[in-house]
């Protein structure tokens, strides 16, 4: 379903763009591929007297995490293709490294929060972050639908409003792990 019309007239201001592309490899390991591409809609002076043009990226930032099965980051490389304040912005890229180490799944987003919060990193890299833990699940469900049916409990239950235990979704698709409100098998 879309969102509403505007009721409203409106001036378009600023885009932010955020793509993940993922690959498996041929060594058996995942890259996933981030980019976050910022742009306005009209021109605007900036410190040197030029003028930055609309649609010109403002902020072009990538971000490539390598992990493996268990989600554990393997290798990471940020780069930059635009920035406001260029070669300052973006030597925090090597920074980036240290996201190797981590995993995806155990309190990745607070991790890095402390690893890069506010000046140790740089906001929008950073941000990008924040999209990697869902996009490598749904990367690897071509893993999962390949591989015999499991007896464990589906990982995405209880994970959102649509799969909690009692949702009329689970009693529909996946009824052996169905449970109502206050009985043994839910989870509070």
């Amino acid at each position: 379903m879309s969102l509403s019309a505007p009721v409203r007239a409106r001036q378009p201001i600023h885009t932010r763009s955020i793509r993940v592309d993922s690959y498996l490899r041929e060594d058996g390991l995942w890259d996933l591929e981030a980019e976050l591409v910022d742009t306005k809609a009209y021109d605007f002076p900036i410190r040197n007297g030029d003028t930055h043009r609309a649609g010109d990226p403002v902020h072009h930032m990538r971000l490539r995490v390598t992990i493996d099965d268990d989600l554990n980051i393997l290798e990471a490389e940020a780069a930059y293709e635009a920035a406001p304040y260029g070669e300052y912005c973006s030597a925090i890229a090597p920074a980036y490294g240290e996201l190797v180490g981590l995993n995806l799944r155990d309190q990745f987003r607070k991790r890095v929060r402390e690893r890069f919060g506010r000046s140790a990193g740089c906001t929008h890299v950073t941000e990008l972050t924040t999209v990697l833990p869902t996009v490598a699940i749904q990367t690897m469900a071509v893993r999962r639908r390949a591989a015999p049916p499991s007896s464990q409990r589906p990982f995405q239950l209880g994970g959102c409003h649509a799969l909690d235990l009692d949702a009329p979704a689970v009693r529909l698709f996946y009824p052996q792990w169905y449970a109502p409100k206050g009985s043994a098998g839910h989870e509070d």
